[in-house]
Parts: structure tokens; C-alpha cells; sequence
């Protein structure tokens, strides 16, 4: 059984991924009112990956003897200025995400809760990809500029990313 301030930590992060997962899909919804299919393909796929992420948290509650909480979600930003600016959101974002799982490994180093930080090294690792992939967004981004042509060679290319859910085995057999 993992420790009440353990449990309120873990629910919280599976709220932020649902929210990051809200988040991404008004970001797929933006890139649609604007014509780029493959941006909004691109985020309705991160949705996806970010919805999968909460399962991880909330089979790990149930399966440690906790209580899952669903709480609200906020309401996400609808509106962005360009899709740099979407890109830019998303790594912001990712990076705060990244803050987040460190203080829950931290707080289960301090705890000396063991299964907990031993479920989280995936998450550890699963940021420097989620990072990398926002980053690398950003830059095509900013290669590009104003040329209009190379946003829609871009959006061709993000049109192309497709869900791999997780294997079955990891944690709760999610995906």
C-alpha cells in the first residue's frame, strides 16, 4: 500500500495527463480549423499517447491498494497564433511534464517507497522521447518559416505518425 501524500501525488499526475491529453486533442482541433490534417493527425496521436499514460497511473493506484480520484480537467487553450506556437506549447508543456514525474520520483525516494520509483523510471524515460519529439517539432518548424510550401510538406510528413499502443505486460496490461 503506498502512502496517503504517495496517492494524492500519483492522482494528481493522472489529472495532468488527462488534461495534456485534453490539450493535445484543442490542439488537433486548431490545426484542423486551419487546413494542416497532418498537425491535427499528429496531436490526435500525443492525445492518445498521453490518455495511455493516465491508465498507467490509474492501474498502478488500483493495483497498490489506492483510490483513484478523477477530478476536473481544466479547459484547455483553443486558440494558438501559428503552429510555432502550437510546437513551442507542446515542448513548454512537455518540459512541465518532466518536472512533475521528477518530484513524484523524488518523493518516492524520500518515502523509500521502491515499487513506486521503480514504476516511474519509465516515466523518467518515456520524457526525454516525449521532449525529443516536441523538439524536433519546433525546429522543423522554425527551418521552415514563412515558406508555405514547407508547412504543407510538413503536415504531410506529421500525417504519417500512427498510435503503437504499449505492449500488453506493461504495467495493467494497458494498450
Amino acid at each position: 500500500m503506498i502512502s496517503d501524500q504517495m496517492s494524492d501525488a500519483l492522482n494528481d499526475q493522472m489529472n495532468a495527463e488527462l488534461y495534456s491529453a485534453y490539450l493535445y486533442l484543442s490542439m488537433a482541433a486548431y490545426f484542423a480549423s486551419i487546413n494542416l490534417p497532418g498537425f491535427a493527425n499528429w496531436m490526435r496521436v500525443q492525445r492518445l499517447e498521453e490518455l495511455t499514460h493516465a491508465m498507467k497511473f490509474y492501474d498502478y493506484l488500483i493495483d497498490s491498494g489506492a483510490r483513484v480520484r478523477l477530478k476536473q480537467i481544466d479547459t484547455p487553450p483553443t486558440e494558438w497564433g501559428s503552429p510555432l506556437e502550437v510546437a513551442e506549447t507542446v515542448l513548454a508543456h512537455e518540459r512541465k511534464v518532466t518536472g512533475r514525474i521528477h518530484k513524484l520520483v523524488d518523493l518516492a525516494i524520500e518515502e523509500k517507497d521502491h515499487a513506486t520509483n521503480a514504476f516511474l523510471q519509465w516515466f523518467v524515460n518515456e520524457q526525454v522521447e516525449e521532449e525529443a519529439s516536441a523538439d524536433a517539432m519546433v525546429q522543423s518548424i522554425r527551418r521552415i518559416g514563412d515558406a508555405p510550401g514547407g508547412i504543407f510538406m510538413l503536415d504531410r510528413e506529421m500525417g504519417q505518425r500512427v498510435f503503437n499502443p504499449m505492449p500488453a505486460g506493461i504495467h495493467g496490461g494497458v494498450g
